[in-house]
Order: structure tokens, then C-alpha cells, then sequence
């Protein structure tokens, strides 16, 4: 609760690193804020290249099928190996000024999950003119999700930001672990591939239950399954709850580190 009032209290601290990282993003680029939306669709491109042209995938609209799971785990990913550096990189910041040191993470965080936000417009005209049509009632999930997610992201993102400070090696091994991540979240390709004696070890990984249910809204036009929802919900509360007390128990010595 302490905590929480003592963020409550340097929320314009959040507001204004969120601002400024998205301000300048892309600054003194030619396209400018225009990267967001053309980000995803340039990786959807050389996706469904690989996946459609050269590997030839038989899912229908494979196309779709990978967008609304890619865009998501974009969020997750750059969460995890861009906020590893969060706390190194204000670290003139962190030695002079006091603030709760979790305002880093959860400003860096919460940025990520804004330009998600904005990515998602191209996600929903996409699926609009898809030929599958929108469902508006499984869309009323879509928040539900998005928020679970954002607390997947921020439990990470506090776990390796404050690791980091300590084992400097972890900001670059955290892109092959990513990399490698995706490779076992079913993002480029269907669940239904898994088979069924390895499913359980599967859905340990806290992102399947999320895509899941981005791909039931998005791809297949249906509400979640409630086991997966519960499943994800559950998922992302235990994550964020060990991610603030991890970075509670070694934010005291960061000054000492840096």
C-alpha cells in the first residue's frame, strides 16, 4: 500500500517519461510517427512471405492468423529486451534525484503498451477488410486481455530491469531468449500443431494463453474460452506480484552498482 501511494503521488513523473519516449521515438526520422503503424506491417510482410510464398503455410488467411498475434507479441518482447536497460539507462537519474525506482520500468512499460494501442488500429482495419468481419461482442474481451498482457509485460520488465543492474550480460542475452521465446509462443503458427502429451508444458509459457485469445477475438471471431482467460488472468497477477517484490528486494543497492 506504501508502494502504491508513493507512486499515486509521482504519477506525472510516469506521465512524463511516457511522453517523452513517445515524442522521441522517432524523432528527426523522414516518416516519423508513422514507424508505429508501418513497423508491423513491414514484419507482417516478410512473415507471410516466408510463411505463404516460400514455407507454404495451409492455414486460411495466414496472413491474418500471424498479425493478430504478432502485433501483441511485439509489445511483450521489446518490453522484456528494451526494459532490461530501463534502470542502466537513467542511471545519472537514479544516483542523484530520489523516486520510487519502479517508475522506470512502468513508464517504459506503459509507452510500449501505448504504441500497441495505436498498432491496433491497423489491426482492427486489417481484420475488418479481412472478409471475416468483426465480432463486437468477442471485442468487448479485447481490453481484458490487452491488460493482462500489460501486466505480463510490466512483471517481466521489473524482473529484468533490476537483474540487469547487477549482470550486465543480461540486456543482450535477453534478445536470443526472446528470440527464441517466439519460437515457442504460437504466433507463426497454429496451437494445434502442439501435440496433445506436451500441451500442458506447453501452456506454461505464460504468452500462449494471451495469444490465444488475441487470435479467438481477432482471427476466429469467438469470446475466449473462460479456462483461458482464468488461465492468463492468474498468469499475469502471479508475474506482476513477483516482479514488484523482485525489484523491491534489489532496487536498494542499485546506486552501489551503477
Amino acid at each position: 500500500m506504501q508502494l502504491a501511494k508513493e507512486l499515486y503521488a509521482y504519477r506525472e513523473m510516469i506521465f512524463s517519461l511516457v511522453r517523452r519516449d513517445l515524442q522521441g521515438r522517432y524523432k528527426g526520422s523522414i516518416l516519423g510517427f508513422f514507424w508505429t503503424f508501418l513497423n508491423p506491417l513491414l514484419q507482417l510482410a516478410v512473415y507471410t512471405l516466408v510463411f505463404s510464398v516460400i514455407l507454404r503455410s495451409d492455414v486460411e488467411d495466414y496472413y491474418l492468423h500471424l498479425f493478430v498475434a504478432l502485433v501483441p507479441w511485439l509489445f511483450f518482447s521489446v518490453s522484456v529486451s528494451g526494459g532490461s536497460s530501463c534502470i542502466r539507462c537513467q542511471q545519472d537519474m537514479v544516483k542523484k534525484i530520489y523516486f520510487p525506482r519502479e517508475v522506470l520500468p512502468i513508464a517504459f512499460t506503459t509507452s510500449q503498451f501505448v504504441n500497441m494501442l495505436l498498432s491496433f488500429v491497423v489491426v482492427i482495419i486489417v481484420v475488418a477488410f479481412s472478409g471475416r468481419g468483426i465480432n463486437f461482442g468477442a471485442l468487448l474481451y479485447l481490453p481484458i486481455i490487452m491488460f493482462v498482457e500489460y501486466m505480463l509485460a510490466l512483471g517481466s520488465a521489473l524482473i529484468v530491469s533490476s537483474a540487469t543492474v547487477y549482470i550486465r550480460d543480461l540486456e543482450y542475452l535477453l534478445g536470443i531468449v526472446t528470440m527464441a521465446w517466439q519460437f515457442l509462443t504460437p504466433i507463426m503458427y497454429s496451437i494445434d500443431l502442439i501435440p496433445e502429451r506436451y500441451m500442458a508444458l506447453y501452456m506454461l509459457n505464460p504468452m500462449t494463453p494471451v495469444i490465444i485469445a488475441y487470435r479467438d477475438i481477432l482471427y476466429y471471431g469467438r469470446a475466449p474460452h473462460l479456462s483461458t482467460l482464468v488461465h492468463a488472468t492468474g498468469v499475469g497477477i502471479g508475474l506482476l506480484i513477483i516482479g514488484f517484490l523482485v525489484f523491491g528486494k534489489l532496487k536498494r543497492h542499485f546506486a552501489e552498482q551503477m
